[in-house]
């Protein structure tokens, strides 16, 4: 220390570094305690100022009466027109007349439409209606299928010798008892109108393009594959945008792409006006964490073709519900959808990059929009160099930062050093308190039967997970920091610390994910970034040795990077919420939405929120923010925070009219009866439904999947989940619409004695299941379907599902199965085998008592309903 002169105090660190300051500024005077509560509503003004319309933010849509000013601009009313057609044919399942006869026959209306108006001194344009079938493996299960339809659609410049063609994918397909108004059929007429406009504007484009409309995507996936390992265009297929939908209106998401041709993010910069796009979508995506799939996956695994995936994620509460309607979908929304994929359309038409992609495959690509104002992508080995960079760089400075502290007060490295490594691991204290906060909260409302509070007002995750986890986030800084007085070491610099503890951890964090190869480091680069930035300015001015006026620099730089990650996990949660009414009764869906807000909050506020300590009284601040928290919670658990609301945020509700024949070995039937098998969406289960429907004898099938095949029911495509099933059964029997009958065709030792072969005919709706048990000592060895389940008996285990699905040809479906027997003795139970028919179609009736029954639905619920069969064989 140096001598007092005038009142000052000199603090001299070396020969050449000597800074006079008032030792009350330096030390301990903070603000005064009224200027925290402004300061964090700044944090919030901010948020709804900026995030929140830029987030809504839509172009305005062109009515017709507006193209002849707006020539080569995308249409909106047009495509509305269409979408209005389209959606009043209710809903479209594949098998059904409305999506094998009407809305094709819709589409090829359309098409000649454009035909009519084509430039056909500039373009070739080829239509056809493709009828596939196949068999392939997915997601656990065999999936099977006969005469689904793509209606398909060639555009091509004459001049144009290119054998590379761009495809561009949409479904008109539904689920049952969605009209599909936004998943799909808002994207088909985005297409259609992108096919019009394309073909009058008389501009050449050096490759062809594909306009594939699916028939069966619902099924799932069978319209995509059956035209990419079979259509005669396929393989010229080089280039990919799938156009799909989780909701109803909104901006659409660029969540997938590749994989490893960053080309296709270079065009999407250069062209899409309304960028919104992350890579952490894309990783939450391949890791399972949204509940949805796309043709996306089929075109990259079967026909190698690397592509942009594109979907509305607005509104997912109407997603696969008969309030997916016209209604919901805005003319602003196609506008934007639109004007994307116009722009994409014209750019990867013309790309040189086409002619030769694989020579352009250069790795995965991170990608980002900045608030929907532009976008920003780089490949994954500059991902590497700037996270290296940024975080080794930000630990160099924090060390110099303590260096010059400690020149300046006289202390040693050593003091600094200690002080640091606390501060560190209060830092790291404070970060998994900001998770763990809002996991206990989400823990404690789902042992009181409170889950999903937020699903009707999202607003309350403010108080129940947001707030918690600031809490976490400064508690541990703040005790410290109000307890610890500022003797060798000013207050403002143990302030300053705080913030290089944080530096440090969010560096090392940023190495941690790049080590593992996760591209979504990047959103620890932004907050490093800034940071940097700031303690440069800092170093340069030394103003971290005048009072408190380094945060103010810190505070300007953290206004970016607050924007982009509150920006960003704003959307992570608003598509979330809907999604957690379908991640079935066994996932605690607050543990995720609570596990988004903590790393939100820790990437949003990990610089700012400490900051509420340069103010006095900061622990008056958390007291606040803990009264915020608990009216909140108070409000969660009245009525308020009763998760449902009838038409906009329903509780999904799946059930089938069930009838069931169980046949033994010599074909005698042993039990037979009828009941109501349930598929319920979400955490709460059955519990909203007991005060308005009769569920007495509801029970679940847990001890049954022991020892009946499939637990005895009919579970339609994924039946992982089927020992959460309920049944209620009823005295009266299922009258379906028309039985699946299943013929025993023939049975054939084969040579050597050890082998069986067993052929069969089904016939019954256009959607069937089969399922396979074989007995002790029995092997499955091959059938009709693809063979990658028997290819791989280690993964795939006992009982075996297949799925059947038929479009426009209704052939009896003929099949066989071949055994193997240690013993070889066939005559005795050789194998189990069910039999299901679900007769979706809106078409099919269903009996007098299960529409009664259907009536009892409360108005909160929506079920996805429809009779079934179920029979058990043993041959």
């Amino acid at each position: 220390m140096g001598a007092t002169r005038n009142g000052k105090q000199s603090l001299s660190g070396s020969e050449n570094l000597i800074i006079e300051v008032d030792e009350d500024k330096i030390r301990c005077k903070q603000y005064s305690w009224y200027f925290a509560p402004i300061y964090l509503l700044f944090w919030v003004g901010l948020f709804f100022a900026v995030i929140y319309p830029l987030f809504q933010a839509l172009p305005t849509g062109i009515k017709i009466s507006e193209e002849a000013d707006k020539p080569g601009q995308f249409v909106a009313e047009r495509a509305q027109e269409i979408l209005l057609q389209i959606s009043r044919l209710g809903p479209r399942v594949v098998g059904d007349v409305d999506n094998e006869v009407t809305v094709v026959n819709l589409l090829l209306a359309e098409i000649e439409k454009v035909r009519q108006v084509l430039r056909d001194d500039v373009y070739e344009m080829e239509v056809e209606v493709q009828r596939a079938s196949g068999s392939y493996l997915i997601k656990g299960l065999t999936n099977h299928y006969q005469g689904v339809q793509n209606v398909i659609v060639r555009l091509s410049t004459k001049s144009s010798n290119s054998t590379s063609y761009l495809l561009v994918n949409s479904h008109y397909d539904t689920k049952p008892g969605s009209p599909g108004a936004g998943d799909d059929a808002a994207m088909v007429v985005v297409m259609l109108e992108v096919l019009r406009l394309v073909a009058v504007s008389g501009d050449p484009f050096l490759h062809p393009i594909i306009f594939l409309f699916n028939g069966a995507e619902e099924q799932p996936m069978q319209g995509s594959h059956g035209f990419i390992t079979q259509h005669r265009w396929a393989a010229n297929c080089k280039a990919l945008l799938n156009l799909d939908s989780a909701g109803a209106g909104g901006r659409d998401l660029l969540f997938q792409g590749g994989p490893n041709h960053p080309w296709l993010m270079e065009h999407y910069r250069n062209s899409a006006p309304h960028p919104f796009a992350t890579t952490t979508a894309e990783e939450m995506f391949e890791a399972g964490i949204i509940p949805s799939d796309t043709d996306f996956r089929i075109f990259r695994d079967f026909g190698v073709v690397p592509g942009l995936d594109m979907a509305g994620v607005y509104n997912g509460f109407v997603y696969h519900t008969k309030f997916d309607r016209y209604a919901v979908i805005s003319l602003d929304s196609l506008q934007n959808s639109g004007d994307n994929l116009l722009a994409l359309v014209w750019s990867i038409s013309n790309a040189e990059e086409m002619y030769d992609t694989e020579a352009h495959a250069a790795g995965h690509a991170v990608f980002f929009d900045f608030i929907g104002l532009f976008f920003v992508h780089y490949q994954e080995s500059t991902s590497l160099a700037l996270n290296l960079f940024f975080s080794f760089g930000a630990i160099l400075l924090v060390c110099i930062s303590l260096w010059r502290m400690s020149r300046v007060t006289g202390q040693t490295m050593g003091t600094y050093a200690g002080v640091f490594g606390l501060l560190f691991l209060l830092a790291l204290a404070g970060a998994l308190l900001a998770v763990a906060f809002p996991l206990l909260m989400a823990t404690f409302y789902d042992w009181g039967n409170r889950t999903l509070t937020y699903f009707s007002n999202s607003w309350l995750v403010i108080g129940l997970y947001i707030c918690p986890s600031v809490i976490g986030l400064v508690l541990p800084m703040t005790l410290y920091l109000t307890h610890t007085k500022c003797n060798k070491i000013p207050h403002t610099y143990y302030l300053h610390i705080v913030g290089h503890a944080n530096c440090v951890l969010l560096a090392i964090l940023c190495l941690g994910a790049t080590a593992l190869k996760y591209r979504s480091a990047y959103l620890f680069l932004i907050s490093l970034i800034f940071y940097v930035a700031a303690l440069i300015i800092n170093l340069l001015t030394r103003l971290h040795c005048r009072g408190y006026l380094w945060s103010l620099v810190l505070i300007v730089f953290q206004i970016i990077p607050f924007i982009y990650h509150a920006y960003l996990f704003h959307m992570f949660i608003l598509i979330l919420i809907p999604m957690t009414g379908r991640f079935g009764v066994s996932t605690n869906p607050d543990i995720l939405i609570g596990a988004l807000c903590g790393f939100g909050t820790i990437l949003a506020l990990s610089f700012a929120a400490p900051l509420i300590n340069v103010f006095r009284r900061p622990n008056c601040m958390l007291g606040g923010l803990a009264l915020v928290m608990f009216i909140f919670c108070m409000i969660a658990v009245s009525d308020v925070g009763f998760p449902y609301r009838p038409k906009t945020n329903v509780m999904r509700a799946d059930f089938m009219q069930v009838h069931r024949k169980f046949f033994e070995y010599n074909g005698s039937i042993s039990h037979e009866d009828s009941g109501y098998y349930f598929h319920l969406g979400d955490r709460n289960k059955e519990a909203p439904l007991r005060d308005h429907m009769n569920l007495t004898n509801l029970v679940r099938l847990g001890e049954d999947c022991d020892s009946e095949l499939m637990c005895g029911i009919p579970c339609y495509r994924y039946c992982s989940a089927r020992e959460h099933a309920l049944w209620l059964a009823r005295e009266e029997p299922v009258e379906l619409p028309y039985p699946t009958v299943l013929e025993f065709l023939s049975k054939t030792v084969l040579s050597g004695g050890y082998q069986v072969r067993y052929e069969f005919r089904l016939t019954g709706p256009p959607n069937m299941g089969l399922f396979f048990k074989p007995l002790d000592g029995v092997k499955l060895l091959r059938w009709t379907f693809a063979p990658a389940m028997l290819d791989n008996p280690a993964t795939y285990r006992p009982p075996l599902e297949v799925m059947l699905t038929y479009g426009i040809d209704n052939t009896p479906i003929e099949f066989f199965v071949e055994l193997s027997k240690d013993d070889g003795n066939f005559n005795e139970p050789v194998f189990e085998m069910g039999v299901s028919g679900h007769y979706v179609s809106p078409h099919d009736k269903r009996d007098a008592l299960s529409l009664e029954f259907l009536a009892t639905l409360p108005d909160f619920a929506f079920s996805m309903e429809w009779p079934s069969s179920y029979e058990r064989h043993i041959f």
